[in-house]
């Protein structure tokens, strides 16, 4: 079986794409029920662990993308301006994108810090 033909090979893809997903979703499901019945033989009562809500989850999303956004744009201007002589600029993308999304995480985190500390004072 050297060669196979591309319709063979389609039609594997898709079979074994089938079979992971669902291997996932099943996955999921046992993990998910095995972690109830844990919870119930040690006497906890599974309906009372909620997930917890993250009140700052929106700003840092925001955040991180509004810095990936002036990352991207910021490389846009150097790539169309100060390095047009160079062909391939795309590391300057990723850089740019790196460092500025990373930026507006810190300042995600530093506006955390600083209201936590706030409402511990008021306390």
């Amino acid at each position: 079986m050297d060669h196979m033909d591309t319709g063979n090979l389609g039609v594997m893809a898709g079979i074994i794409i089938s079979l992971g997903f669902f291997a996932m979703l099943f996955g999921v499901f046992y993990l998910y029920k095995r972690e109830r019945m844990a919870m119930i033989e040690r006497g906890m009562d599974p309906r009372r662990y909620k997930p917890q809500s993250a009140p700052y989850q929106n700003l840092k999303w925001g955040l991180l993308l509004i810095g990936a956004g002036l990352g991207l744009f910021l490389a846009y201007l150097l790539d169309s301006t100060a390095f047009k002589a160079q062909e391939d600029n795309v590391a300057l993308y990723f850089a740019l994108i790196g460092i500025f999304g990373g930026l507006g995480l810190f300042t995600s985190y530093l506006i955390e810090k600083k209201e936590i500390t706030n409402r511990s004072d008021k306390e």
